[in-house]
């Protein structure tokens, strides 16, 4: 049986908050660390609005960190809830379209703080989600998902059918354990696609050698090049071609490792980022 290791969390999970999380959580909201985004005392009521709780009182001129300490013991005591919301806010992207460089020193602050909680911010369709979180299995990276079909990316019906089936081969490799093979269906998919896209697209940087002779590492570097894949596919695809090559046992043997399920994943992954980048890229 598999054990999930994240579950949404539940209000008794804020009602247990230690008291050190609440200072943490009121330091952050006021910005008083280096690297977070401050908040003068006329910004702190209209954050605790935005956080969806009501009747709250406008910041009375004394220090900012003990007023909002106090604020968060009192919810936590008459509803639990408005600490998630608060916790949430702090984690939602929009607080920070004017100062986007701040975000990340919050979230990160956020996390470890979190964590001593057994809780973490996941992001779901881009909004965050506080969940039950077990630091002794850590998340699995979550897969990037295919959002084109395999026509937004090649023109050719012929091809574009073969590369389909690929996909659809892979999948079943997946889903039956063959891991491998998964892979390797992956790697060749990912290949001819490139090819492909040498071949009819408009290059302002000549690929580096006939395109008869060019492996995947070339067809990669060739397509980050121009424009078409970004630096995180470029890298992503340079692990799947290594990969692939464990297709030859003594590659293998070599190696000391065995494709495996989390391997495959990551294949999945950067198969699709690669996808998703060409169908951007197409003029």
């Amino acid at each position: 049986m598999t054990v999930n290791w994240m579950t949404t969390a539940r209000q008794s999970d804020m009602e247990d908050f230690d008291e050190s999380t609440l200072e943490e959580l009121a330091a952050m909201i006021s910005g008083d660390e280096a690297g977070m985004k401050r908040r003068g005392g006329w910004e702190l009521a209209p954050f605790l609005r935005r956080a969806g709780w009501e009747d709250v009182p406008d910041h009375d001129g004394s220090p900012r960190h003990p007023w909002l300490l106090e604020l968060l013991r009192e919810r936590k005591e008459d509803d639990a809830g408005d600490i998630e919301r608060v916790v949430l806010r702090l984690a939602d992207r929009r607080e920070y379209q004017q100062q986007v460089s701040e975000y990340t020193p919050v979230i990160e602050r956020l996390q470890e703080v979190l964590a001593l909680e057994g809780l973490r911010v996941e992001y779901r369709n881009g909004r965050p989600n506080l969940v039950e979180y077990d630091p002794d299995h850590p998340p699995r990276p979550q897969r990037v998902e295919l959002k084109v079909t395999i026509t937004d990316i090649v023109a050719d019906p012929d091809l574009a059918r073969a590369v389909q089936l690929r996909l659809d081969e892979a999948h079943t490799c997946q889903e039956h354990g063959a891991y491998t093979s998964a892979v390797i269906m992956l790697g060749s998919l990912l290949e001819g696609v490139l090819v492909h896209a040498a071949e009819v697209r408009p290059a302002s940087t000549p690929l580096s050698k006939p395109l008869r002779a060019a492996g995947m590492q070339d067809l990669v570097q060739h397509a980050h090049v121009n424009g078409w894949i970004d630096q995180d596919a470029k890298m992503a695809s340079e692990l799947l071609r290594t990969y692939r090559n464990l297709v030859h046992p003594l590659a293998e043997k070599r190696a000391k490792h065995s494709a495996d399920f989390d391997t495959a994943d990551l294949c999945w992954s950067t198969v699709n980022a690669v996808l998703n980048d060409l169908a951007a890229s197409r003029v």
